[in-house]
């Protein structure tokens, strides 16, 4: 009944790392275009990372390249979201979601969406 199930999330210290994961059931994620946006109190919702159902190019926004790695394990029917070197900045909650398409690291046509992950960077 819910398609998108996220886990990972937490409090780290400014400079570690956190590896979220988002795990599908009835829902195919070889199907879709994955990704990941997330949403900081008083922010709009902002497009991560995106992955290619066909390729698996993925495509990142800037302030998080080099940092954050977006990766799938089809066996798993598993997407992840690998931060290192995190900074106060990435403090937000993040969704995963599943679309149509990687309009570059913005999912598009966004069609589920995981429940949330909260992520606390301090400094």
């Amino acid at each position: 009944q819910v398609h998108l199930i996220e886990s990972g999330g937490g409090l780290v210290q400014l400079g570690g790392s956190l590896r979220l994961s988002c795990t599908a059931s009835r829902l195919r994620l070889d199907d879709y275009y994955m990704g990941w946006f997330r949403q900081a109190p008083g922010k709009e919702r902002e497009g991560v990372s995106c992955i290619s159902r066909s390729t698996g190019a993925t495509f990142y926004k800037d302030s998080v390249k080099g940092r954050f790695t977006i990766s799938r394990d089809s066996a798993e029917n598993t997407i992840y979201l690998q931060m290192d070197n995190l900074i106060p900045e990435d403090s937000a909650t993040y969704f995963c979601a599943a679309g149509t398409g990687c309009s570059n690291y913005v999912t598009f046509a966004v069609g589920h969406w995981g429940q949330g992950a909260q992520v606390t960077v301090s400094s």
